[in-house]
């Protein structure tokens, strides 16, 4: 089954929270990575075969734009990423995301 990562990034830490918890609530996929990117952006990837990204990153992006105030700054869907961008990036499923694991 093809893994996919999705990543949403937004200004402030409100519209993250609600974009994490809306991918994890809408879709089986796992949240694999959040953070600060810079000046006050924020943006957290999920893990999960295509279709369930696709389905939670889209979910995201509507508790983004319902969050007063928030600001999507970019979002991505990469499906089956390549072997080399799983293994140098910090996207792959981790000790503290396993048992979260869907």
């Amino acid at each position: 089954m093809p893994i996919a990562v999705g990543t949403i990034q937004t200004l402030g830490f409100p519209p993250i929270i609600a974009a994490a918890d809306a991918m994890v609530k809408a879709a089986r996929v796992t949240i694999t990575q959040y953070g600060l990117a810079e000046s006050a952006q924020f943006f957290v990837s999920v893990r999960g075969p295509v279709s369930e990204v696709e389905t939670a990153v889209e979910a995201g992006l509507k508790a983004v734009a319902e969050t007063e105030g928030a600001e999507l700054i970019n979002y991505i869907v990469i499906p089956n990423p390549q072997e080399n961008v799983e293994t140098v990036m910090p996207i792959d499923f981790t000790a503290e995301s396993e048992p979260f694991r869907s």
